[in-house]
């Protein structure tokens, strides 16, 4: 629904069970990115989160209170941000090393490294198809590349080319904070995780949460293109305002 900054939500759809991964969008926002998809934020089943960063849990504690919608996360994110969801009717706390169902979509959840309590990322299937979710981490682990091998779709993070982030007008202590091992993925950083897992079957690829000041949807393209010797066409962007179009997986 949206990818960046500014706010990310991820919705999956398998038959009648909607999961939204992450809404770091105010309520209203978050309203009108789900009306644009037709989507009745009453028929979500969960909304899961991935950390405690205001870009990915902003909206989501008055979302779940105002339509009953249970919200998944780790003992860490509980204790970091358990404030924010203590009008939360349905909490459910889940391992990071066990798989857990919602409905009819299997849960792979996976450690990052990341400047958070405890962070999460997601591996989503029916029992079929596997779709993977990676974003907020600042380096590759083997247990990454290992969840991450043989997907059919994966959202995948580039936040900032190098030169960019280094040559730009942040501050010096966010640019160390962001090309840290606990900060985010660049493209390069990004590309080699596609060039060390099996991509036989990957049949999408979105690059997201891309700085806006420091990186650009062609760069990152590239990057990506170059990783899987595919024509830069191919690889999909989500924006901050828009997300991306629903991508089906059979």
């Amino acid at each position: 629904m949206g990818s960046g900054s500014a706010g990310n939500g991820l919705l999956v759809e398998v038959g009648g069970t909607r999961i939204l991964a992450d809404c770091g969008f105010a309520l209203n926002s978050a309203l009108a990115r789900l009306a644009r998809r037709n989507i009745d934020p009453a028929s979500l089943s969960a909304i899961l989160i991935t950390h405690e960063h205001d870009d990915h849990i902003g909206g989501a504690a008055r979302l779940a209170c105002k339509f009953g919608v249970p919200v998944w996360l780790t003992h860490g994110t509980l204790q970091a941000a358990g404030e924010r969801f203590a009008g939360v009717a349905a909490i459910e706390v889940f391992d990071c090393h066990q798989r857990f169902a919602v409905g009819a979509i299997e849960i792979e959840p996976y450690t990052v490294p990341h400047d958070a309590r405890e962070p999460a990322q997601f591996v989503f299937s029916d029992g079929a198809a596997r779709v993977g979710l990676l974003t907020d981490a600042g380096s590759l682990t083997a247990h990454m590349q290992a969840v991450l091998s043989g997907l059919d779709a994966l959202v995948l993070e580039c936040n900032h080319d190098l030169d960019m982030l280094w040559n730009g007008d942040y501050p010096q202590h966010l640019k160390q904070r962001i090309a840290g091992k606990f900060g985010h993925l660049d493209n390069a950083t990004a590309a080699q995780l596609l060039a060390s897992v099996d991509c036989g079957r990957l049949k999408h690829l979105i690059a997201a949460h891309l700085s806006q000041q420091n990186n650009t949807p062609e760069l990152a393209g590239v990057a990506l293109a170059q990783a899987l010797n595919c024509e830069q066409q191919w690889i999909g962007i989500a924006t901050q305002h828009d997300g991306f179009d629903w991508r089906s997986v059979s």
